[in-house]
């Protein structure tokens, strides 16, 4: 054989395992296309052309459905609509809607992954369960809801963020830093605050029990919600499609509307909702309707746009984002619905929106520090394969 040809062979297979040393750790094997093909479309990664509108996409869902459900929930109680449990229905009855993400992909090619493939008999199992828990979170939402202004309960349901740090750190090993401990404090403090101010704006006719109720429901629905989160989180790491996230969300939403229809029968039944619709409801029965299915959709919007940014990002952003949009509940609140909005309250809100921009602020630091550390890291494994091309070219040339 040529020297030469020899030499340029062993350049060759030298590039070919520069190449190879320089694919992603987690690129699948072609031999094995069939049990990593998730590690190859991660829909998490950064890096994949689906993220960023996915995670723009689901934090419209998330900002339209936030403030969306929360005053059309209060419209349909301050038009004498009464039943917690239809309240309750209409948050999970939405779920024939998540049939739209979860199918056209597929539909439209964007995707090879036919639905539901990899659900497993486990995350049918955990689905129900946290479906149900998410049903009790409905219903105690509900219960706030009925008997609170919007802007209070808004800012009450703020405190999950202190419950979602806590577990978030004990169940996914969130790492508390500066940032997002300052965020809580200044959050639990607007919570505090408001907390010192509530007797003094109990709505007309409501007892103070009732006032009280509806306090510690709205407590108890950040508690279960903030558990929610990082539960979510923690599965979602073995999930490595935004479409799989919806099929589970999909069980979940059904198992949470079996709950509050077994309620809605106990309570009556859907007789009920046409009785209530002809006879208590001042507004009449087409607008009753209507606002049934408005926050049906909106609802469904909110938990749409809830799991995917927890997907997308952590449960921990995703609470902090929530708890974001609580402040333009607040004003919804104001300006739909003439809440006050005195002294305790604005400060209240401005220590929501301190709060939320340390976070951001941290989280940008971070953002840079870790993009800084990526590049240093490229250009050190450039180098290293440089050294080793140059070695092996050396190395063969010396043996010609």
């Amino acid at each position: 054989m040529n020297p030469t040809d020899e030499n340029d062979t062993i350049v060759i297979e030298a590039i070919d395992l520069q190449e190879e040393t320089q694919q992603p750790q987690n690129q699948p094997s072609p031999m094995n296309n069939n049990n990593n093909n998730h590690m190859h479309s991660d829909e998490k990664a950064f890096t994949n052309k689906r993220y960023m509108p996915l995670l723009i996409i689901n934090y419209l869902l998330l900002f339209v459905g936030s403030i969306s459900s929360s005053l059309l929930s209060k419209y349909y109680f301050i038009h004498k609509g009464s039943s917690k449990w239809v309240s309750t229905w209409v948050q999970c009855a939405g779920f024939p809607l998540l049939i739209i993400p979860i199918f056209l992909p597929y539909l439209l090619n964007s995707t090879k992954r036919t639905p539901f493939t990899d659900f497993t008999s486990k995350m049918l199992t955990l689905s129900i369960f946290v479906g149900i828990m998410l049903g009790l979170n409905n219903l105690l939402i509900s219960w706030g809801v009925a008997y609170l202004p919007v802007s209070t309960s808004a800012l009450l349901l703020s405190s999950q963020l202190v419950f979602n740090l806590i577990l978030s750190a004990i169940i996914v090993k969130q790492k508390i830093t500066f940032s997002n401990l300052n965020c809580v404090i200044l959050l639990t403090l607007s919570s505090i605050i408001l907390a010192l101010n509530s007797s003094s704006e109990k709505p007309e006719g409501l007892t103070k029990k009732e006032y009280f109720i509806g306090f510690f429901c709205t407590l108890g629905a950040g508690l279960l919600f903030a558990l929610y989160l990082p539960v979510m989180e923690k599965v979602y790491k073995k999930v490595y499609s935004y479409e799989m996230v919806m099929e589970m969300q999909l069980i979940m939403e059904i198992a949470a509307t079996v709950l509050a229809t077994v309620g809605m029968a106990f309570d009556g039944g859907f007789s009920e909702m046409k009785r209530e619709s002809e006879e208590e409801f001042d507004k009449g029965s087409r607008v009753y309707w209507a606002t049934v299915m408005a926050n049906v959709v909106t609802w469904q919007f909110c938990f749409m746009g809830t799991a995917g940014m927890v997907f997308l990002t952590s449960s921990l952003t995703g609470g902090i984002c929530m708890t974001a949009l609580l402040s333009m509940n607040v004003l919804g609140g104001v300006l739909v619905y003439k809440d006050s909005f005195g002294g305790f309250k604005a400060v209240s809100t401005v220590l929501c929106l301190w709060g939320f921009c340390s976070y951001v602020y941290g989280m940008y630091v971070k953002m840079l520090e870790e993009k800084g550390r990526t590049m240093k890291e490229k250009e050190k494994e450039k180098d290293v394969s440089s050294m080793e091309l140059f070695s092996m070219r050396t190395n063969g040339g010396a043996t010609g």
